[in-house]
């Protein structure tokens, strides 16, 4: 299957709330409870793709730089499990994320924040209002460049530098959101 982008949307919109489950707490968690003070990344992520695989080390870098600055960290697992059994929420635990891994089993949340692929990226200020939505940098599986998280450290940097949102915000590249058959969106 081809890789898909970032479904561009006007900045600005707000955060949907959700409540999923953590594999890791057994609890079911809210973007409320895992916000950042500054500012929350959503990441639309999965076990198995080779895209996600490729920025997994720079993602927990990452994360591990800009937590202590009030920033959160919450990646969403939103696959169909039937088909893709290596996405399974007991699979999630073997992933070492420092932020939480949820698991969006209606994917009703990827549909709310028209996630198309993983990694899907998106940065939302302290009011919950999307400033980035974008890759994490211009390294793909094979291409050669190194991934550095340039993009998304830049638009962190800007947000909390009180910068406006960077531009251009190229779309992140990646395996389609694994859908269930019947619950395919329609964009």
């Amino acid at each position: 299957m081809p890789a898909l982008e970032t479904i561009q949307l006007p900045l600005g919109f707000s955060a949907p709330d959700f409540k999923l489950w953590n594999p890791h707490t057994q609890t079911f968690d809210t973007l409320y409870q895992w916000r950042g003070e500054k500012a929350t990344v959503i990441l639309f992520l999965c076990n198995h793709c080779p895209f996600v695989k490729h920025v997994n080390a720079q993602l927990m870098a990452l994360a591990n730089e800009y937590m202590p600055l009030g920033v959160g960290f919450i990646g969403i697992n939103s696959n169909d499990i039937s088909r893709y059994p290596d996405d399974a929420p007991e699979k999630m635990l073997d992933v070492p994320y420092p932020f939480p891994y949820l698991f969006d089993e209606t994917q009703d949340i990827a549909k709310a924040y028209q996630a198309a692929c993983t990694p899907d990226f998106n940065v939302f200020d302290a009011d919950l209002r999307c400033v980035y939505r974008g890759q994490l940098d211009d390294s793909r599986p094979n291409n050669g460049k190194v991934c550095n998280g340039n993009d998304l450290r830049r638009a962190l940097d800007h947000l909390l530098q009180g910068k406006e949102p960077i531009s251009p915000q190229l779309p992140s590249i990646g395996c389609s959101v694994k859908w269930k058959i019947g619950n395919e969106p329609n964009w």
